[in-house]
């Protein structure tokens, strides 16, 4: 039977502070490459089914200047 073990490269520090959890995004950083430009196109509203809405919700917004008037 093989005995596979599993090292990280760098361990988790439980009792960090700032500074160690900033250190290991940094570390991480240059495994994610962020996407070039993200553009989201307008949805027409019939094909937006299955969403419901609280009553108490829908008079928040509609009582808003930006979404109900």
């Amino acid at each position: 039977m093989t005995n596979l073990k599993v090292h990280a490269p760098a361990p988790a520090d439980l009792d960090g502070d700032l500074a160690s959890l900033r250190g290991d995004c940094a570390r991480m950083a240059r495994h994610w490459a962020a996407p070039e430009k993200i553009t989201s196109r307008p949805v027409s509203p019939s094909l937006i089914l299955g969403v419901t809405v609280p009553a108490t919700s829908a008079r928040l917004l509609e009582a808003m200047p930006d979404y109900g008037n």
